[in-house]
């Protein structure tokens, strides 16, 4: 026989007391005494499936959460579990780290609604890392603790300002219940979360306990991501530093391209860059490994190609095997592929040599078809690297298409049949639009890499040269 429970408050289930504890019933207890012990039993019962159940609650909200790849997806979660767990049916989530923007999520709320909210005035001077949300946090505790904040009836509060009043009846809202997100590791706050009734109500003391474990464990998960994104757009400032600010403007071509860093931080790389008399140079290639160092890496064998290119471009092996050995010098321990093309527009002459790169792709109204070119093992694999040039005359009119293996790759599929998909993506360039690089590349990228694909882990370069 289990025992009843206390009556549900606003949908909010009552903490069951702990039993008193007790003894074996022995000959000289009362009547009344035996016949209570099976009740205390099942009061225990009930506690420890209680218990049981908390836990199983708590480990399968934390798993979901922890699968959460990205910060948008985990403060969502963080709302809908949190919901489940304090009897609410909205809320907001607010971070606001040091060192970036302040970030802002809301359940079951648009930002028109999170704009109302920010209206509501506060009384004390308000911490940067509150703020527009003040008066919906300015009660949390300090810093190290995971006690929430209830108020459990706004309209009923004393001393509550009439604009909250009102926000609160255009919301819908009638009590609110909030947590700080306080990290272990300093210990520092990095946001709040707050709930919202639609009735007076607030959460029973069990809620609150499994609310701040799980508010702990998320906001650990969530600096990880905040992290992981710090370091994210550091990689994406490097790298837009490192590759060219423009394209040059040479008489007889003209440039367009498309560079989409991959998750990883890898370091592909492209230039374009003006000759003597009236030349043209353009690379593409790639170095091994990724993050931070690869990009470095990256940056000195794009900035070492510039300068062979300018000193001997007209011969495209010499460029490249002058990069080879400084590459084994330089970095032993990585290889490189590269693809470099001295073109002369005025003469629609180009002479490409490439280190283990993909063949470029020429396109018109009359071919769709890669270029022919030596195959050749990526630089630093070999102990001299040196593959023979080819020689390619692109009529008035036609496009070279130079692009980087991350390309190929992020299609998921195997790779000749991401050629063959690249192939048909520029073979099926509009006849209207051909005459246009920046219609071109945007083309082929679509249909090589469509929208609602996959998160591409490796850097994607497409470069596009038309012929006049």
């Amino acid at each position: 026989m289990s025992a009843p429970h206390l009556p549900k408050v606003a949908g909010i289930d009552p903490p069951v007391p702990a039993p008193a504890p007790a003894s074996a019933p022995s000959a000289a207890d009362s009547p009344t005494s035996a016949a209570t012990s099976p009740t205390a039993g099942a009061l225990v019962q009930d506690h420890l499936a209680r218990w049981v159940s908390d836990l199983t609650t708590l480990q399968e909200l934390i798993e979901r959460l922890l699968r959460t790849a990205t910060l948008d997806e985990a403060l969502h979660e963080l709302l809908r579990a949190g919901a489940s767990l304090v009897g609410a049916g909205r809320g907001l989530v607010t971070l606001h780290p040091d060192d970036g923007r302040p970030v802002t999520v809301g359940l079951g709320l648009d930002r028109a609604d999170l704009g109302h909210l920010e209206t509501i005035p506060h009384e004390h001077p308000a911490p940067r890392a509150w703020s527009p949300y003040v008066r919906l946090l300015e009660d949390l505790p300090e810093v190290g603790t995971r006690d929430g904040v209830s108020h459990p009836d706004i309209t009923g509060e004393d001393g509550l300002d009439p604009r909250h009043r009102e926000v609160a009846a255009r919301l819908g809202y009638a009590a609110s219940y909030a947590v700080p997100l306080d990290s272990a590791a300093g210990p520092h706050r990095i946001g709040a979360a707050v709930w919202l009734y639609e009735e007076p109500a607030e959460p029973t003391e069990r809620r609150r306990h499994l609310a701040g474990l799980y508010c702990g464990y998320a906001t650990e998960h969530l600096s990880r991501l905040l992290e992981l994104d710090r370091t994210r757009e550091t990689l994406a400032v490097l790298r837009s530093e490192l590759l060219p600010s423009r394209l040059p403007r040479v008489p007889g071509v003209r440039l367009a391209v498309r560079h989409r860093p991959g998750s990883r931080g890898g370091g592909s790389w492209y230039d374009a860059l003006p000759l003597p008399e009236g030349a043209l140079g353009l690379a593409v290639g790639s170095i091994t490994g990724s993050g931070p160092t690869a990009v470095a890496a990256m940056g000195r064998l794009r900035a070492s190609l510039r300068a062979y290119a300018v000193m001997e471009g007209e011969d495209p092996v010499a460029v490249l095997s002058d990069l080879e050995l400084l590459l084994r010098l330089t970095e032993p321990t990585r290889a490189a592929t590269a693809l470099f093309a001295y073109c002369e527009p005025v003469l629609r002459k180009v002479v490409v040599a490439g280190a283990g790169h993909c063949s470029p792709l020429i396109m018109g109204d009359h071919r769709t078809d890669y270029v022919e070119t030596t195959l050749s093992a990526p630089l630093g694999m070999l102990a001299c690297w040196e593959a023979p040039s080819v020689e390619i005359e692109p009529a008035p009119g036609e496009t070279l298409l130079f692009y980087s293996d991350g390309l190929l790759r992020g299609t998921g599929a195997a790779m000749d049949r991401a050629f063959a998909r690249l192939h048909l993506a520029a073979a099926t360039v509009p006849r209207t639009a051909r005459h246009d690089p920046e219609t071109i590349a945007d083309h082929v990228l679509r249909t090589v890499l469509p929208e609602g694909t996959a998160e591409v882990t490796d850097d994607v370069v497409l470069m596009a040269a038309y012929f006049e």
